[in-house]
């Protein structure tokens, strides 16, 4: 299966980092997340949604945003998951060992950021109804949309 990158920035609900730290052990993904995080990455909830996975899962924890692109060459290479863009993210051109972006769970991804990658942003569809997606049900449906796009 090819290989991809989700980063949480700042994420803030231990159930949904580790039913997403599930989901990247099947997909075979990278998990980086970055801090500061609401709670601690050994807490029950992370665990228990994980369940037995997490101790299974690629994972990298930095300790701020500006760490990580210190340390991660991101060119066109990332697509930034937001509601603030109408770009649909299946018309987004997912290459092998991409980075995904997702956001916390109350602010999403930093104005900067988005604004720095502004034609890499990318959203989810949804009715006028609704705010936002469960962030773990975000990932996924992005997440196996790349693989789609790249599956042998």
């Amino acid at each position: 299966m090819v290989k991809f990158n989700l980063v949480l920035v700042n994420p803030q609900i231990p159930n949904n980092t580790g039913a997403i730290g599930r989901l990247c052990v099947n997909a075979g993904a990278t998990l980086h997340l970055i801090k500061p995080i609401a709670f601690d990455i050994d807490e029950k909830a992370v665990r228990r949604a994980g369940l037995d996975y997490w101790d299974k899962l690629d994972l990298k924890v930095w300790e701020s945003i500006d760490e990580f692109f210190l340390q991660n060459d991101i060119t066109d290479n990332a697509y930034f998951a937001t509601t603030k863009t109408d770009r649909p993210y299946f018309e987004a051109d997912f290459k092998e060992n991409d980075y995904i972006f997702f956001g916390s769970e109350t602010a999403g991804i930093p104005e900067e950021i988005l604004n720095r990658y502004k034609s890499q942003n990318i959203t989810i569809p949804m009715t006028k109804d609704g705010r936002s997606l469960n962030l773990a049900i975000s990932t996924g449906i992005v997440l196996y949309d790349a693989i789609r796009q790249n599956f042998n």
